[in-house]
C-alpha cells in the first residue's frame, strides 16, 4: 500500500498512517531530503506532544510526552555501527511499549524484533512525496 501526498497535506497523510499501522515502533527508509523528519514532525502532533519537533541527528533521540504516553524520535544517520546504539541504551527503548518513530534504521537493523512497521518516504519528479508501507 501506499500513499502519495502534497506537503501541505502532511497531517492528513500522519492521521492516515495512524490508523493503517499496527505497531508502534515505525521505521522510515528514504533518501537524505524524502521528507521523513517533516513526516515524523506530523505524526507528533497528531499523537499529540505539544513540543516542537527537531531531528535528532546529533542527540541520536528525542523524547516528546503525549497525556497517552512517550515517543521517542531516534536518527541514526551518523552512527558507525550497531555498538554505537547499543551504548546508547537503544534496548532499554525498545523494550517499550512506547511509540518508537526510527530514522535510517538500516543502521540497526539486527537490533530490531519483527513488531514493526517499514515505511519508504520518496520523492516523485513532480515534486509529490510517497509513503509506502513495506
Amino acid at each position: 500500500m501506499s500513499l502519495t501526498y502534497e506537503l501541505s497535506e502532511i497531517d492528513s497523510i500522519a492521521m492516515q498512517l495512524l490508523s493503517k499501522v499496527k505497531s508502534k515502533t515505525l521505521l522510515f527508509y528514504g533518501e537524505m531530503g524524502a521528507g521523513k523528519t517533516t513526516l515524523i514532525k506530523a505524526l507528533v502532533k497528531a499523537l499529540g506532544a505539544p513540543d516542537l519537533v527537531s531531528s535528532p541527528t546529533f542527540s541520536l533521540v528525542n523524547e516528546y510526552q503525549t497525556s497517552q504516553g512517550r515517543i521517542f524520535h531516534f536518527d541514526f544517520y551518523r552512527i558507525e555501527d550497531e555498538a554505537e546504539a547499543l551504548d546508547m541504551g537503544i534496548e532499554d527503548y525498545l523494550n517499550t511499549q512506547d511509540w518508537k518513530l526510527i530514522e535510517w534504521p538500516q543502521k540497526i537493523e539486527r537490533l530490531l524484533d519483527q513488531d514493526v512497521q517499514k515505511l519508504e518516504v520518496s520523492v516523485l519528479e513532480n515534486g509529490l512525496r510517497k509513503l509506502k508501507f513495506c
